[in-house]
């Protein structure tokens, strides 16, 4: 049997199972609280032969929570998969060279000086995303895109970002302040169900995007005189790959706000549980999801009558994870 083969086979397996994982979680998520439901009630609910009462929780409390926390880990991880494999530098996730930093500036400018929300935060969010991005590769670009710089130059430009939020967070109001904050420290506490049905179509579309680009970025990941001789476009594909990754975590930062580190571990975790140096932008979206709905059930029921952000809990875990890469690394 050839690699290639027990490679997929593994992967599958790999998906396989934290699918199975990601079940046992949404039932949790969904059937724990002040009004506990069995999982054959959550079924039950799912498939649209629920009673009132599961079918008022589940459809208007806590489904769109936990429908807006996978899709935000899997967004996140399937970006920082993209982002990771191009720089070819397990530190170069998007929330570390700066791209969630400009994508959070956009969102608490929008919210703090116009009163955004909805679509309109979702629409500023994307487009902070994108400007911070161009000017991270204009200024990073020196003879193609290259780790080392991508990672400093965004590591600068995040700095600045942060000054900006800074300067947000005293000009505006108490009220502005606070709103702002639970937004800026990753929250899923209050998600808006519009922007939810948003990222969910352009979750869609962009994975399935990043699914059909999976093979040229398999491909620079092997180095770019390699991806030049098998007749690929380097500096193409990246751009095009990168765009897909900055929406990714647009979509989520609008959502739940900059939820720190899952980018960063999502992938990595992934590469080691399919093993053979695949690029497993699946498996990557599969452990993001996982990341962030189990983060979200400790940081709602960790400590009793106190409902944390979600970003509390990833920080608390992913900041030593961080730690550990820079001290490991050359």
């Amino acid at each position: 049997m050839s690699r290639r083969v027990v490679g997929v086979r593994r992967e599958l397996v790999v998906l396989g199972s934290v699918l199975v994982v990601l079940v046992a979680l949404v039932l949790v998520g969904l059937g724990v609280g002040e009004i506990p439901l069995a999982p054959g009630q959550v079924v039950a609910a799912l498939v649209g032969h629920g009673d009132t009462v599961s079918d008022f929780v589940i459809g208007q409390l806590r489904g769109p929570r936990t429908l807006a926390a996978l899709l935000v880990g899997a967004s996140l991880g399937v970006a920082g998969a993209i982002v990771q494999s191009i720089v070819r530098n397990p530190i170069a996730s998007p929330d570390v060279i700066g791209i969630t930093s400009g994508a959070s500036a956009a969102g608490l400018t929008a919210i703090v000086l116009f009163g955004a929300s909805g679509v309109s935060l979702f629409a500023t969010v994307v487009v902070g995303a994108l400007v911070v991005s161009v000017v991270i590769a204009g200024l990073a670009w020196g003879r193609g895109i290259t780790g080392n710089r991508v990672v400093l130059v965004g590591i600068g430009v995040a700095a600045m970002c942060l000054s900006v939020t800074g300067w947000l967070l005293t000009s505006g109001s108490v009220q502005q302040a606070g709103t702002a904050l639970l937004w800026l420290s990753g929250s899923l506490n209050a998600v808006d169900r519009g922007i939810v049905g948003v990222l969910g179509i352009a979750f869609v579309v962009l994975v399935v995007a990043a699914l059909v680009q999976s093979p040229r970025l398999t491909v620079l990941t092997l180095g770019d005189e390699v991806a030049s001789s098998l007749g690929l476009r380097p500096d193409r594909a990246k751009v095009l790959l990168l765009l897909t990754a900055v929406c990714l975590t647009a979509g989520a930062v609008a959502t739940a706000g900059p939820v720190s580190f899952v980018a960063l571990m999502a992938a990595p975790i992934a590469r080691r549980l399919v093993g053979g140096g695949r690029v497993a932008l699946a498996p990557a979206a599969g452990v993001g999801a996982t990341i962030v709905l189990a983060s979200d059930l400790v940081a709602q029921f960790a400590i009793p009558g106190t409902a944390l952000p979600v970003g509390v809990v990833t920080g608390v875990v992913g900041a030593p994870y961080l730690l550990w890469l820079l001290a490991r690394g050359r």
